[in-house]
């Protein structure tokens, strides 16, 4: 299937029903569908097949409309991340060499500037108030040209390129095609079944990956509300005003949600079920959100290269979490049923169940490879397998876990500290917000484990008593030896802590001194 079949095939058998609802505006998918088709007709004017369409936006109705147009054209949709900086912007367009750039003016003023490192942008069109030489959107969708299918369009074509988060350094463009996109739909329709009266509730920004979920409502013919950008007070407002029934956030969203004032005031008995991802979630907010949510909980489990979700934690599952078996809140799921995955050493040997190897996935929704980065694919792909990064383990009744990012594991004295293990221990601390542990380098020890910990307003925590928590639960070559107090913890749009910046950071502050603990030091 091809992306926009999704919406046509919506449009035919419900031509009526909201596709979507984006502040005081909604948009039926007939509407949707003749929009999609006269955007993908303009763009045929000033393009030609293969070349990429470069989208700098937060979340608005017509980046909704280049989800399916541009690919629909035979183009290939190229999202940048609005809260990057217009060098990285720069940087990025350069490397996928787009002949369109369309944008919000607050953005392209700050990126146009930077035009001479990106030559190959011959068009520009904006979203609201345009320029001179730039084209304004409302003549795409007032095109009357007539749309011409491209030649020879199959579904193993790239429809968009995604950069990654950049969590482990310099981002990659993951080339995700109409098949691998479809494919993380129909997963996750097999494992989270979308009901003939849901309403989903949209907050990341488009530019990420999650918005695969944007799709598989829209395969159902059901509505998507968008948010601009994440809000607390809005999402609250739009789950009590449009009746939303699903919603997928971050953990760190979550925490927010739960610890905002306005929540016992909103009228949450629509919501059936919340889809975390993105990073792990500490078992007190998992079972905070459970009590006063009222609703199930289901994970997922995925990355940019995999189109979306791979694994699911069922809403079943997360309740013999809650009811007793603990062990079941760490897991991200069982594999889903178009993939398959493995837990290997270095040697792509499987290990055995329960012990800690590397995630390896196998799949249609597997990306097709990094845009002009042949080393990162043959890397990735090496022995056929794609290489997540991610170590992890089975156990006896099929659930994965992830254990930590390969690159985030910290060796201390020749053993290994999994830096998510610690972080889950120091979540007990009522004292505790957010947490993150990285490596910061020892003489002695090689590295030693750091805990960059953000308090919770109101709660006394001492470093000492970190420590200890740390002691009673852990291994002694895994508590941390040195404790750091910041504001925030530095976060992609995705909700996912930036650890190759906390790595570069927290040597300066372990350096700065602070109040001593035994065996480390703790700084503000």
């Amino acid at each position: 299937m091809l992306l926009h079949e999704m919406v046509e095939f919506a449009a035919q058998r419900a031509p009526g029903t909201v596709a979507l609802v984006h502040g005081a505006a909604s948009v039926t998918f007939a509407d949707l569908a003749r929009r999609v088709e006269r955007v993908a007709a303009a763009l045929q004017e000033v393009t030609v097949p293969g070349d990429r369409v470069a989208l700098l936006s937060e979340n608005t109705a017509e980046f909704i409309d280049l989800y399916y147009a541009a690919p629909k054209a035979g183009l290939v949709l190229t999202p940048l991340n609005y809260r990057l900086h217009p060098e990285e912007w720069a940087a990025l367009l350069a490397h996928a060499e787009p002949t369109v750039l369309v944008g919000e003016r607050a953005l392209l003023d700050h990126v146009l500037p930077l035009r001479g490192q990106f030559p190959s942008v011959e068009t520009v069109v904006a979203t609201d108030e345009q320029a001179v030489g730039e084209v304004p959107y409302g003549e795409l969708l007032a095109s009357d040209r007539q749309f011409e299918p491209p030649v020879g369009q199959r579904d193993s074509d790239v429809a968009w390129i995604l950069y990654t988060s950049g969590t482990t350094g310099r981002p990659k463009g993951a080339m995700l095609t109409h098949a691998s996109l479809f494919a993380a739909v129909m997963a996750t329709a097999v494992a989270r079944p979308v009901e003939a009266t849901d309403v989903y509730l949209f907050p990341f920004p488009l530019c990420h990956v999650a918005g695969y979920n944007v799709l598989l409502f829209h395969l159902n013919a059901r509505p998507v509300v968008l948010l601009r950008r994440f809000d607390v007070g809005e999402v609250l407002t739009a789950i009590e005003e449009h009746a939303v029934t699903n919603i997928s956030l971050a953990p760190t969203m979550i925490s927010m949600i739960l610890d905002d004032p306005r929540l016992d005031a909103t009228d949450l008995s629509s919501l059936r079920s919340v889809g975390y991802g993105a990073s792990g979630i500490p078992a007190p907010v998992l079972r905070r959100g459970l009590e006063r949510l009222g609703c199930d909980f289901a994970q997922g489990f995925g990355m940019t290269e995999l189109s979306g979700n791979a694994a699911f934690l069922d809403a079943e599952t997360h309740r013999r979490g809650v009811a007793g078996e603990e062990h079941l809140l760490r897991a991200a799921g069982r594999p889903g049923p178009l993939v398959s995955i493995r837990v290997v050493d270095d040697d792509l040997v499987d290990v055995p169940v329960g012990e800690v190897g590397e995630i390896v996935v196998r799949g249609d929704q597997v990306t097709a490879g990094y845009w002009r980065d042949e080393a990162a694919t043959e890397e990735a792909f090496a022995g056929g397998w794609f290489h997540t990064g991610d170590l992890g383990r089975f156990d006896e009744e099929g659930f994965l876990s992830i254990v930590d990012r390969k690159k985030d594991v910290i060796v201390t004295g020749g053993e290994n500290v999994a830096s998510r293990e610690v972080e889950d221990v120091l979540h007990l601390h009522p004292g505790v917000k957010e947490a993150a542990v990285v490596g910061v380098p020892d003489e002695h020890w090689g590295d030693v484990v750091c805990a960059v910990v953000v308090p919770r307003d109101g709660v006394a925590v001492e470093p000492d008593d970190l420590v200890e928590l740390c002691r009673a639960h852990l291994a002694g070559f895994k508590k941390p030896r040195h404790v750091v107090f910041v504001d925030e913890l530095p976060k992609n749009t995705s909700g996912k802590i930036l650890k190759h910046q906390l790595r570069a950071l927290v040597p300066s502050l372990v350096e700065g001194g602070g109040a001593a603990v035994e065996d480390g030091a703790a700084v503000s």
